[in-house]
């Protein structure tokens, strides 16, 4: 009997099936200092326990797309690990926020399953939660990535996509509790700019760029524990090159808007999102947004602002889609989400 792990092909998936990912990870101040090492990470709520403490919170929690990164990570050796792309997500939810010393540990139901008409391959879709050491959901998002069949000739399942939310309602957004910005120090936070100061329909140029690193995006992968063989092997695609981890770019594109919204301190729900071309070592990352909607709450001085940020390879602010409907060839990420600011 083999005693290596070769990874899921498609025709190893069935609807309903759950999946229990190895292995628990305790995180520690240390991967809080290793994100802001990759990416240019400055808000405020995650970097000042003296911020956090003024906010409401306990501490400094670890960043969202930290935790989101963890959480993800886990899930790679069994959902994607001989993935030809991931592809997009959908009803993301962060719903307890993790701080150091927390345990995560991810599970993974299957809830769609649809055969490319190639024969080859197949887009698998997942629901998947981030659990604590309290069995507490700290997250939750849907992902669909397509999927090598191991046999060609093995038989297509039977097709089901799932009926999936486009936009997550403002009213099943989870606030932290206890969170109060009614004291916010903006000067602390970078910007004056706060939620009133932002219209539906806005566009924001960030401005500033990042150069992908190999060694960078290597870090990265390893930190997470993101096993998938294109971000690993370069003898895994036709083209010899590493494909750069899709959460990375979704860092650094978010850390990116921290120019024209320091003040979308906390992702709360991520709406949808699409890595629209790939990327490699030695690209450069800028970004854009544009302002979707906004959203009051029930928590003291704190608004929703739903958010679309676009990762470009350095591409013409603003332009999204050709006449054909399909995404630039400079895109490389349209990500749909709720943010918390102050009011």
């Amino acid at each position: 009997m083999a005693k290596t792990n070769p990874g899921r092909f498609f025709e190893d998936y069935t609807l309903g099936q759950v999946i229990e990912h190895a292995v628990p990870r305790t995180v520690g101040s240390g991967e809080r200092a290793l994100y802001h090492a990759l990416y240019p990470a400055r808000h405020a709520l995650y970097s000042s326990d003296e911020f956090a403490l003024a906010s409401g919170l306990p501490q400094s929690p670890l960043d969202d797309l930290a935790a989101f990164h963890v959480v993800f990570g886990k899930t790679v050796p069994d959902v994607s690990l001989n993935a030809v792309a991931n592809l997009g997500y959908a009803e993301g939810r962060w719903l307890k926020q993790v701080y150091a010393g927390d345990t995560l540990r991810s599970t993974s139901e299957v809830i769609g399953l649809k055969q490319n008409s190639n024969g080859k391959t197949g887009v698998v879709y997942v629901r998947t939660r981030g659990m604590n050491q309290r069995d507490e959901v700290v997250m939750e998002y849907v992902r669909w990535v397509m999927v090598r069949k191991r046999d060609a000739d093995a038989p297509a399942p039977e097709t089901v996509v799932p009926e999936l939310s486009k936009v997550i309602d403002p009213a099943d957004l989870v606030i932290p509790e206890g969170l109060d910005f009614s004291r916010y120090d903006f000067a602390q936070a970078g910007e004056s700019h706060r939620w009133g100061d932002y219209a539906v329909g806005e566009t924001i140029d960030h401005v500033d760029g990042v150069t992908l690193e190999e060694a960078e995006h290597m870090m990265a992968t390893r930190l997470w524990q993101n096993t998938a063989k294109v971000h690993f092997d370069a003898t895994f695609r036709p083209d010899g090159q590493r494909l750069i981890y899709g959460g990375h770019i979704i860092s650094l594109a978010r850390a990116l808007s921290f120019n024209g919204l320091a003040n979308a301190q906390m992702i709360v729900g991520l709406n949808g999102g699409a890595h629209a071309n790939p990327a490699f070592s030695g690209l450069t990352v800028k970004a854009w947004s544009e302002v979707l909607d906004k959203a009051e709450t029930s928590a003291p001085g704190v608004g929703a602002i739903r958010l679309r940020l676009v990762a470009t390879k350095g591409g013409t602010p603003f332009a999204l889609k050709g006449e054909d409907g399909k995404y630039l060839p400079d895109v490389l990420l349209d990500l749909d989400y709720w943010a918390l600011m102050p009011t």
